[in-house]
């Protein structure tokens, strides 16, 4: 009987979630939903130092606003936790003790000084730094004598020779030379289990049938294997994929700008614009589209089908996408998403005319590829956020424009009601009497109306305007003429 499909992601709370991270979660999630299988959840904790529990919760929150979720993990969800780590640390003790009585493991007792000069010694010499195995063949008597006099050591594994084969869903199949790798430590000297030994016990117990992660890992896998083999235990089936680049074609970090999830989400990205994304960056769907629903990117997708090279990271493509999503938007989940934003710029929500706002949300979609970007304009609409722009107040004083500034004024003040006028009206007749053609008139009116050079519809502005703001604000623009 085929087991049905488990996979894990398994995160380190020791920061925020990072886009390439969630592009790992989110690869799983697919896997599992397409396969109907199960997604678990496992925080791998074991780097007590860095580790907090507010990186958990932000990890946690970051993938439920993306919308991944998961059917076991530290949440109290699944029969196979605890899903964290550090709870599981009597369970990596059994594992390994078991390993050291069968002589698959040694005690080491070589300080950090001496593993750092036979590195620097092995470079020197033109040879990849790998573990002599000074410790491999100690004595009881040696090993109690250190023990007697306060050393602690650390376990590693002992590697045997041969050649690790294993295929991998995206890259074929591997083989790494065991002569490349030396005897590895799975149990610090402070007990704790390293990396490789615990992620081999934990994907065991959890019945993890498939290892989606990063190619960056590529490297960990041979040590996994082997520590399978002598555990005994059949090891899951690994698909590792590309890391994400940047422009330059180095790995994706803060210098190429923002990396966490939770940074997208306050600049004002949708969640099913950056899952989009996330899920395009080395992967397309068979019909070639690239806007698409969660459901459609669940029924389309396929490990077999992730490029073997690199993506690299495109904010304007991520922009193109989330303008997408918010033109499509309803006008109430709209008004959900801005009204945070309108607050935080210092505009009391509940103190303005719900129409009011939800004319200019509507009006700003258009415009607008983050959600962010509602505050740059907030000054166009409310008062107390009103300014002119330098570009604007260098046209407004250019010589000859006072003349049309003044013309303009007249016809608003003589313009009788602006009350469901969509503005067209009004421009045609400005036309009509300052004699200028639409490009140039309509540069002054913006600059003088909107304080800026650039922005929505200027018709459906001024109807939102209204007579008496656009005379205030003309004022304003005579005064700097």
């Amino acid at each position: 009987m085929i087991p049905s499909v488990r996979v894990r992601f398994a995160p380190a709370p020791t920061g925020l979630l990072h886009i390439g991270n969630a592009r790992t979660a989110l690869f799983n999630y697919l896997y599992a939903k397409k396969e109907n299988g199960t997604l678990i959840l496992r925080i791998e904790d074991t780097d007590a130092e860095r580790s907090t529990d507010s990186s958990i919760e932000a990890i946690l929150r970051d993938l439920r606003w993306l919308g991944i979720s998961w059917e076991e993990g530290p949440d109290g969800s699944g029969q196979d936790g605890p899903y964290r780590q550090s709870q599981r640390l009597s369970l990596y003790r059994d594992h390994s003790e078991k390993l050291l009585r069968e002589g698959k493991v040694y005690k080491c007792f070589c300080s950090p000084e001496r593993l750092e000069s036979l590195r620097k010694e092995q470079l020197s010499m033109g040879m990849m730094p790998k573990y002599d195995g000074k410790c491999r063949s100690l004595s009881e008597g040696e090993r109690s004598k250190m023990e007697s006099e306060g050393l602690r050591p650390v376990l590693r594994f002992r590697v045997g020779k041969g050649m690790v084969v294993f295929e991998d869903l995206i890259h074929g199949r591997m083989s790494f030379d065991s002569n490349g790798i030396s005897d590895f430590i799975i149990v610090r000297s402070d007990g704790m289990a390293a990396y490789n030994f615990a992620c081999v016990i934990d994907d065991h117990a959890m019945r993890i049938t498939h290892v989606i992660r990063g190619d960056d890992h590529l490297s960990n896998t041979p040590r996994q294997i082997l520590l399978y083999l002598a555990l005994g235990w059949e090891h899951p089936v690994f698909a590792h994929h590309p890391l994400i680049l940047g422009s330059d074609r180095s790995p994706l970090s803060k210098r190429h700008g923002a990396t966490a999830v939770s940074q997208y989400r306050e600049e004002g990205f949708l969640p099913e614009a950056l899952l989009n994304y996330l899920a395009l960056l080395g992967w397309t769907s068979p019909s070639g589209e690239e806007i698409l629903p969660l459901e459609r990117i669940i029924g389309d997708f396929s490990l077999s089908t992730l490029s073997r090279n690199a993506p690299i990271h495109s904010r304007k493509k991520l922009e193109w996408l989330n303008s997408h999503y918010i033109r499509k938007m309803g006008q109430d989940r709209l008004a959900g998403r801005l009204l945070p934003y309108v607050e935080r710029a210092g505009i009391p929500v509940d103190q303005q005319n719900q129409e009011y706002l939800n004319r200019i949300f509507v009006l700003l979609k258009e415009n607008i590829f983050l959600l962010s970007q509602v505050e740059e304009y907030l000054g166009v609409f409310f008062d107390p956020k009103f300014s002119f722009e330098e570009e604007a107040k260098n046209l407004l004083s250019s010589p000859g424009n006072r003349g049309i500034l003044e013309t303009v004024l007249r016809v608003v003040e003589d313009w009788a009601d602006m009350e469901g006028d969509p503005g067209s009206t009004l421009l045609f007749r400005l036309e009509e009497k300052t004699g200028l053609k639409r490009k140039p008139l309509y540069a002054l009116l913006r600059a003088g109306m909107t304080g800026k050079m650039k922005g929505p519809e200027l018709a459906k502005i001024l109807s939102l305007l209204g007579k008496e703001r656009m005379l205030k604000r003309l004022k304003m623009a005579l005064e700097l003429s």
